[in-house]
């Protein structure tokens, strides 16, 4: 640690239960953000603050205007060029802090990428909005012992947990199968900028008591700051019939071929046809005389009244205008191709 190190964190390393020892093992420790949304962006901003060496911030979605009232590390002029969030994230966290080493990943996580954009990893948050997702950062983090930090938050309401592998109960120990019916998500009930920024507080001291190498408690704690409720349930020990604690079965890592995505509320679909990269300037000369363009290093958009499509460069499409899966595919086959 340098003296310049010293200087900046300060009043961290005055926190006896934390000290320099502790910040030293930040600086040199690697974080995972899954999500770059309302509790994602609060972790990012919060761990780069803190000094955590290197922070990898994986999501597959573009910054929108809808998104500048909890999502914390975005501007109107990242919404305005439909910033890809990983990518506008690492811009603005280099001038809060230039120091820590920032990988932005703007891909879709699923079986077939999750370990290589996972591992190496130190600790792992999760700022996700659905819990397939969730299932899969749970099998991967107990099969190569990785610790997580799960979380969640719609409304006034939010909950998280720390999760140990091999000493606490992991995901699936709590919820063996998800939620049935639809489940409330920002888009369809709404949220408080202040229910994510409590739950993100919570997952971030959790992830830096881990980083730290310090007692966690492994409780699953519950807030509803609306009603001014707070519940937590007992520490767990790993579920003796877990499918991925004990028995090593972890299904969310089986690789499956993939397929179209409604996101949420968002009267879109996301669609992933090619295993090959595209060439979106190459793409983009092809589409002006079809529609409205546009592009950056990061995505192109195109315009077909009364879809929007953003294409980006490892072959992914989202598309806005439709929730039916089989008109986004056929959308995709006729401007991007198979």
């Amino acid at each position: 640690m340098t003296d310049r190190d010293r200087d900046r964190y300060s009043r961290q390393i005055r926190f006896t239960e934390l000290g320099e020892a502790g910040q030293q093992r930040l600086l040199d420790s690697r974080a995972v953000i899954v999500g770059c949304g309302a509790l994602g962006t609060f972790h990012a901003a919060a761990l780069a603050r803190a000094g955590v060496g290197c922070i990898v911030i994986i999501d597959r979605d573009y910054v929108e205007p809808s998104n500048l009232q909890r999502q914390w590390l975005f501007d109107e002029d990242d919404a305005r060029q439909g910033l890809p969030k990983a990518a506008a994230a690492a811009e603005h966290l280099s001038a809060i802090n230039s120091d820590v080493a920032v990988e932005p990943r703007v891909v879709d996580l699923t079986a077939l990428n999750a370990e290589q954009h996972l591992l190496p990893a130190d600790v792992i948050l999760d700022g996700t909005d659905n819990f397939d997702t969730r299932y899969l950062v749970n099998d991967l983090a107990v099969k190569h012992s990785v610790p997580w930090v799960y979380g969640a938050a719609v409304g006034s309401y939010g909950l998280t947990m720390p999760i140990l592998p091999g000493q606490t109960a992991c995901l699936a120990c709590l919820f063996p199968e998800p939620p049935e019916g639809a489940q409330p998500t920002c888009d369809t009930a709404g949220i408080l900028n202040s229910t994510a920024s409590l739950i993100g507080s919570l997952q971030v001291a959790g992830a830096i008591k881990i980083l730290a190498g310090k007692r966690v408690d492994p409780r699953l704690l519950s807030v509803d700051i609306w009603k001014n409720t707070i519940q937590n349930v007992s520490s767990r020990e790993p579920n003796p019939g877990c499918r991925a604690c004990a028995c090593r079965d972890f299904t969310w890592l089986v690789a499956t071929r993939r397929r179209p995505i409604r996101l949420c509320g968002r009267n879109a679909v996301q669609v992933h046809e090619r295993e090959q990269p595209l060439d979106l300037a190459q793409l983009r000369a092809a589409l002006e005389p079809l529609g409205e363009t546009r592009s950056n290093e990061y995505a192109l958009r195109f315009c077909c009244d009364p879809y929007e499509m953003t294409i980006f460069p490892d072959g992914r499409a989202i598309i806005k205008g439709t929730e039916d899966p089989t008109l986004a595919r056929s959308l995709y086959a006729r401007y991007v191709g198979t």
